[in-house]
């Protein structure tokens, strides 16, 4: 088994959509929250699939999208300060408040695209000269890998290496989703490669609150398909629990060497999401013991930086699932992967640069 091919097995896809739409004797309305299954929705076309009795709705699975403005500015002024910005190449396109990081680039800024948080401290090491910065975003995926950067670094003493951190953490943001007065949600399709590194414990208490079944789901279309299929037999019979449809990576308690790492190394704070707002609970913040590492507290300048969001751009409701993203007046028109208002249309997982390469007929005139 090669656990890519069978996972994309068409018959098998199509079973299991007549498989729920047998099962739904209502319509139900679930929301993914993982860009990569958003892409993979629209790109195999399982919401037509199931639309009859299933409604998916794609939330905040974006690092990248919900990275805060101000973060971005940040990075972008450390560039202006003459700084080397190493980042993973998917925040180069994120519009900040003037630009990106790839216009910064093309200014004469030092910004590099790093493979690994690691290569930004071996850089750091090999040039002290040089003051380096790497922006460490993204969900708790990525947070054990700059977890070990921040390690690697502080065990060698490097007095040049800093850290940008604006992780953010998925299971507040759910929870905020669930609360809101007007949610449509009834069921979460959590994502796998999350729940791959933290486990699904911290999903429970949500459940159980809510009433709202969370199914740890895959990538693929039949992960999804399946992940689907388990949360309408829950709603069916009246359940909400945690389950694993993505066993072949997920184990109820993680990696647990990646989740001590990550518990060493940062501490649980409140984060703005962009477009969203702040969220409780909602990141990840150097502790103490790592602070000479923390780039805002090395250039206490940067907490000066004022962002100003497109007063067009509608991402926040994309992230939030309020609406598709065709049903922004900005989509298509002002805001086009060249020209883009907002970090979902540029982001390998925004739901608006989905739309745009797999539903280019719904773009409007």
């Amino acid at each position: 088994m090669r656990f890519v091919d069978e996972y994309r097995d068409p018959r098998l896809a199509r079973a299991l959509a007549d498989a729920i739409l047998r099962r739904a004797t209502r319509h139900w309305t679930i929301m993914e929250v993982c860009g990569g299954q958003t892409h993979s929705i629209l790109a195999h076309a399982l919401d037509a699939l199931l639309e009859e009795r299933v409604s998916l709705l794609h939330g905040p699975g974006c690092p990248v999208c919900v990275t805060p403005l101000e973060t971005l500015d940040r990075a972008l002024a450390l560039v202006e300060r003459g700084a080397t910005l190493c980042s993973f190449g998917d925040m180069l396109r994120v519009p900040g408040s003037r630009r990106d990081l790839l216009g910064a680039r093309a200014c004469g800024g030092d910004v590099r695209i790093v493979y690994s948080p690691l290569d930004a401290a071996r850089l750091a090491s090999e040039q002290p000269e040089r003051t380096v910065v790497f922006l460490a975003v993204g969900f708790e995926t990525t947070a054990p890998a700059v977890a070990a950067a921040a390690r690697w670094a502080l065990e060698r003493g490097l007095a040049n290496f800093f850290l940008l951190v604006s992780h953010v953490r998925v299971p507040p943001a759910l929870e905020a989703i669930a609360a809101a007065p007007d949610t449509r949600v009834e069921a979460f399709l959590a994502a796998g490669h999350v729940c791959t590194v933290m486990g699904t414990a911290e999903y429970e208490p949500i459940a159980r609150r809510h009433r709202l079944p969370i199914v740890a789901t895959g990538f693929e279309p039949v992960d999804i398909l399946e992940g689907v299929a388990l949360a309408v037999a829950q709603l069916e019979a009246g359940e909400a629990r945690v389950e694993i449809q993505y066993q072949r990576a997920v184990r109820p308690d993680g990696n647990p060497a990646a989740r001590a790492l990550v518990e060493e190394v940062f501490e649980v704070v409140d984060r703005p999401w962009r477009g969203i707002g702040v969220v409780p609970g909602g990141g990840l913040a150097l502790r103490a013991r790592y602070a000479a590492l923390d780039a805002l507290r090395a250039f206490p300048e940067l907490a000066e930086q004022a962002p100003r969001e497109s007063a067009a751009c509608r991402a926040g409701d994309v992230l939030r699932g309020a609406i598709r993203p065709p049903a922004c007046p900005a989509y298509g028109r002002s805001c086009t992967p060249e020209h883009p208002l907002g970090a979902p249309m540029v982001s390998s997982e925004g739901a608006c640069a989905a739309y745009w390469h797999y539903r280019a007929a719904e773009v409007t005139a």
